[in-house]
């Protein structure tokens, strides 16, 4: 059986465009909603509640206001969650497409790549936008690069490998 990406392939190049959005697709869905998920449920057993976790998110963009904005700024939360997901789907599709070893080797390279997103993430992101430095605390670390390999890299990782067609030749 075709896969979707050869079904719609047309002269110019649309194969690669589809396979290209169907990969990122389905990677960022599946990163964002597997680390929202393992999130929601390790914070939550350690006594954090839904709606916080969220507007924590949302916290980084707006501060502190976040916090009393209700169900509003969570959902704000979980949609830039979202943005973020797709947008750790998208590098991971770009970089495969210059560096074939990253779908060759899907574990290892998906795994780096959660660390590396959790890194960039608690170590850029949130600093720059949050306007102050953040403490290292180890326990934290371990529990999100636990998750960020499960949840964000290797997810993403075996979508690129699946969806993303064929890598070109170097």
């Amino acid at each position: 059986m075709a896969s979707f990406s050869s079904s719609v392939a047309g002269p110019r190049g649309d194969a690669k465009r589809s396979s290209a959005a169907k990969a990122i697709g389905m990677a960022g869905l599946l990163c964002g909603v597997m680390d929202i998920t393992a999130a929601l449920v390790v914070y939550g057993v350690l006594g954090h509640r839904p709606q916080r976790l969220l507007q924590g998110i949302t916290s980084v963009a707006i501060g502190p206001r976040a916090f009393s904005g209700g169900w509003a700024t969570a959902a704000l939360g979980l949609f830039f969650h979202f943005v973020v997901a797709f947008g750790a789907a998208t590098v991971f599709y770009l970089a495969s497409r210059w560096m074939r070893f990253l779908v060759q080797r899907t574990v290892l390279f998906g795994a780096f790549y959660g660390v590396a997103v959790y890194f960039f993430m608690d170590r850029v992101v949130i600093p720059l936008f949050s306007h102050k430095p953040r403490p290292f605390d180890l326990k934290s670390a371990a529990i999100g690069i636990v998750i960020h390999i499960f949840c964000v890299g290797l997810p993403i990782a075996f979508m690129v490998r699946k969806y993303g067609g064929p890598v070109p030749a170097q």
